[in-house]
């Protein structure tokens, strides 16, 4: 479905500096239908930047990115939604006199019955008659935000569907329902595929596989029963009584 071919992203060091840094460095990697992806690894990474630039919100230096057989490299962002890419930011907007079911209805491209915007809200575990007619502005909390873009997301209905740290910001009832509507939505041969960037291990284990990424390049890949142990180690660093305990694992 995704392929990514030696993918290298920098941006100038300073404003109108020809001297850049390397945030992606030369990442490849294939991601296939019917797939649940996780992306983990340190903070400042690449991990959110490597979601951004599959969603065409950031372009590559150089590299190629290919989506359903297709060179999409230098695709827009709405072309490359019309074929079939989703994406929940880490920091949602905020749309002021939007209602909360004109944009859901924004999102799938049509209109929605009151049944389907009721099942995409309580699959985020919000109450669609506390939310379907309020505005998606400064009224709501980060969280409610959060939870409304993924709902958005389930209601476009794509091919792949990408979120940045969809747990941010969300309270713990809320992430498990979350966590179960991952599970049942992409847990099943459908002919999509989803990439969660994470830092949760619950999300973690319930992939089909996980991508470590750590100073722009591709560390780790595998499954969660085999990369949980590395990611510890990786964290953990330089103990080396805790780092026994880890591979004892």
């Amino acid at each position: 479905m995704l392929e990514l071919q030696d993918i290298v992203f920098e941006v100038p060091l300073a404003e109108g500096s020809r001297e850049t840094k390397r945030i992606i460095d030369g990442i490849s990697l294939t991601i296939d239908t019917d797939k649940f992806v996780v992306i983990t690894g340190p903070n400042g990474g690449g991990k959110s930047t490597l979601a951004k630039l599959i969603m065409g919100i950031e372009k590559p230096t150089s590299g190629k990115i290919i989506f359903k057989g297709q060179d999409i490299t230098n695709a827009s962002i709405t072309e490359r939604a019309r074929m079939g890419v989703g994406y929940g930011f880490q920091q949602p907007a905020r749309f002021k006199g939007m209602k909360v079911k004109k944009l859901l209805e924004l999102a799938a491209g049509k209109r929605l019955p009151m049944l389907a915007c009721n099942e995409y809200l309580s699959e985020v575990g919000l109450c669609s008659a506390n939310y379907l007619t309020r505005e998606v502005d400064k009224s709501l909390s980060g969280g409610e935000l959060k939870r409304i873009e993924i709902a958005t997301v389930l209601a476009a209905n794509p091919d792949l569907a990408i979120y940045d740290e969809p747990e941010a910001g969300i309270d713990l009832w809320s992430f498990d329902r979350l966590t179960q509507t991952f599970k049942q939505l992409y847990k099943q041969e459908n002919g999509k595929s989803i990439i969660i960037i994470s830092h949760q291990e619950r999300i973690i284990s319930l992939a089909d596989e996980v991508i470590v990424v750590g100073d722009g390049t591709l560390r780790h890949r595998g499954t969660p029963k085999a990369i949980l142990p590395r990611i510890l180690t990786d964290t953990l660093g330089g103990c080396p009584v805790l780092n026994k305990e880890v591979h004892a694992l």
